[in-house]
């Protein structure tokens, strides 16, 4: 897959990006967002001009393509909350939520970094210049949380996973 030569650099990137745990408090519920929760990440990706197509327009480009989706089994083409399927390396997610301008999903048991991980992709424009801004948080912390290593190696391997999703919508995007 292109793009793995660069983790190293991803790396050196996230090092300095990475958020932190959030404090603890008694929050039951992280479905929502990541307020109360523990912060994994928070990257943002150019999608490039595109001054006639709203925000909404590229969501649904992805959701109703989802193909274009870093996915490797039984996804359905046209994706709704509730959806199941495998993120590459047979890692499954249900979609959570789809707004009007973002979607977000849950990774599920099984997954390589544990149940409970949201994920949320959201668009925007200004001045026809769109952005993909990709925000993740998990209910509880994993033994993954607290590892420096770990932690940071997951964030680069997402941050390298979600430049070649908006590299492809950046081209896709046209289409909306």
């Amino acid at each position: 897959m292109p793009g793995f030569a660069a983790v190293p650099v991803a790396l050196a990137l996230c090092a300095g990006l990475l958020t932190g745990p959030s404090p603890a408090g008694a929050r039951t519920d992280c479905r929502a967002g990541p307020s109360g929760c523990y912060g994994l990440y928070t990257y943002g990706y150019s999608l490039g001009l595109h001054p006639f197509t709203g925000a909404h327009a590229v969501r649904e480009q992805l959701t109703d393509h989802f193909w274009l989706f870093p996915v490797s089994g039984a996804c359905p083409s046209r994706i709704r909350a509730g959806a199941r399927c495998e993120l590459l390396g047979g890692n499954p997610v249900e979609v959570e939520y789809i707004g009007d301008d973002f979607f977000q999903i849950n990774t599920l048991p099984g997954h390589q970094l544990g149940r409970g991980m949201h994920i949320r992709f959201a668009f925007s424009r200004t001045l026809g210049f769109h952005t993909l801004t990709v925000r993740a948080w998990q209910d509880r912390p994993t033994d993954c949380t607290d590892e420096a290593f770990c932690t940071t190696a997951n964030s680069a391997f997402a941050w390298v996973t979600w430049r070649v999703l908006a590299q492809t919508l950046r081209f896709s995007a046209y289409a909306a």
